[in-house]
């Protein structure tokens, strides 16, 4: 009898409501991706866009916004509603492949965004204070995996948050130096579209950094690990009491973080473009060049909060970078996976992330130019998001998947119009890399 009341008081707890939260509380997953989608490697994407470009890529920003906020929102439900992350949901559903296939690109990529990433935090941090970026690199990855591996994740998650701070570094440089809005904003408002390989190649990188899969995985598997880390909280198909609740913070929380990705992205185009553009420096290879390159333009101070932001941001995007590998493999592998997790209760899990860490180190000690192969991983990201993109988009419609909480036509329409987008990008990039060659 007690231990059968003791079982009835176990589910009503499951099962209990969630409530609406303060707004700061609400913000979580979605902040978190969005400022990790501006990570160095992002930086220099961005930096080589305005150098380059000008003014001419500033309406892409504007453009993948609604894309970006609509694919992550589907990613989250997806998380939130199954209880279980994108490659889990893959494995279960579809041939593994396509989840082998789509697994290994993202290792890839995401193993040397982490290389370019740490070279440049150390490379920025060097332009600061002088000294070995060797030993910068080496000391920025233990840091990022002591984080990891030995906080608890409810302590570790609100680091991450406080860590987004460190964006508004490319807010406050737009504001030092001289910019001439009404132009900007009618480049912003009218595409100026250049149907070359070059324009092409960079506007399909600047889409997938904007647009990444990691994101996708990132986000989805957050929305596992705060379903599981909260006392009385079950996947949406489990509990749909609570699904108001959750999905309203859903889409408040990518919302507020997409947005505030996008619009870090348009201050670092814009301040390329007004100073590194318009001074004929149009070649930005890493974020810490376009740093030393705006110092004598912009100033010191506008060059100190340009290097600053550069360290931050990738303090928080490397350990999303590898930890979304690790919740990807760890998935498809069914391994205990999970930041709450103790480091002998995951250690497959902890093993992955430890090694794209590694790795990523490693890259910056060999005759490999990790910096070089940065705007392909931009490519690569781009191309690999379609199949993700649209693999996401019919989990998100089937019942069988997500039960009552499939996707309305709205956000279902929205999704598609972003994987549509990523499509005809990649299509036309590769033509006119075709035509070049001619």
């Amino acid at each position: 009898m007690i231990a059968k009341e003791e079982k009835l008081a176990a589910v009503s707890v499951a099962v209990k409501p969630a409530v609406r939260l303060p707004l700061l509380k609400q913000l979580g997953p979605g902040l978190i991706a969005g400022a990790a989608d501006d990570d160095p490697s992002g930086i220099a994407t961005y930096s080589q866009a305005g150098a380059q470009f000008g003014y001419g890529m500033l309406w892409s920003v504007l453009f993948t916004l609604p894309l970006m906020i609509g694919i992550q929102i589907v990613s989250a439900r997806i998380g939130r509603v199954t209880g279980q992350g994108l490659a889990a949901n893959i494995r279960q559903h579809y041939p593994k492949s396509l989840l082998y296939a789509v697994i290994a690109l993202l290792l890839v990529a995401n193993t040397i965004n982490i290389a370019a990433d740490l070279g440049a935090m150390a490379a920025a941090l060097q332009l600061l204070v002088g000294g070995s970026t060797r030993l910068y690199i080496v000391a920025f990855a233990l840091v990022s995996l002591g984080l990891q591996v030995f906080i608890p994740f409810p302590r570790y998650a609100p680091f991450l948050k406080w860590l987004t701070l460190a964006l508004f570094a490319y807010v406050a440089t737009v504001f030092v130096v001289r910019v001439p809005w009404l132009e900007a904003g009618l480049h912003t408002l009218v595409p100026d579209l250049a149907l070359r390989a070059d324009y092409l190649l960079t506007l399909v990188a600047v889409f997938g950094t904007t647009i990444s899969p990691y994101l996708f995985f990132w986000q989805a598997s957050q929305e596992v690990e705060e379903q599981r880390a909260a006392d009385g909280e079950a996947p949406l198909r489990e509990a749909p009491e609570q699904a108001t609740a959750h999905l309203h913070r859903i889409k408040i929380d990518t919302y507020i973080g997409m947005t505030f990705s996008n619009l870090v992205a348009f201050f670092i185009m814009l301040t390329t473009a007004v100073t590194l553009h318009a001074h004929g420096i149009t070649d930005i290879r890493t974020s810490a060049q376009a740093a030393e390159a705006l110092r004598p333009i912009g100033g010191e101070f506008a060059f100190l909060l340009f290097a600053a932001g550069i360290v931050g941001t990738g303090m928080l995007a490397v350990p999303v970078l590898a930890g979304s590998a690790a919740y990807a493999v760890a998935e498809s592998f069914r391994w205990p996976i999970g930041l709450g997790l103790r480091l002998m209760e995951a250690r497959g899990f902890y093993g992955i992330l430890t090694a794209a860490t590694t790795i990523g180190v490693a890259l910056n000690f060999t005759a490999i130019d990790p910096v070089k192969a940065l705007i392909w991983s931009a490519v690569i990201n781009g191309v690999i998001s379609v199949p993700i993109m649209a693999v996401m988009m019919l989990m998100a419609a089937s019942p069988e998947i997500m039960g009552r909480f499939t996707v309305r036509r709205r956000l279902k329409n929205l999704g598609w119009l972003a994987t549509g987008v990523m499509a005809v990008a990649v299509v036309a990039m590769l033509a006119a890399l075709l035509s070049a060659r001619r």
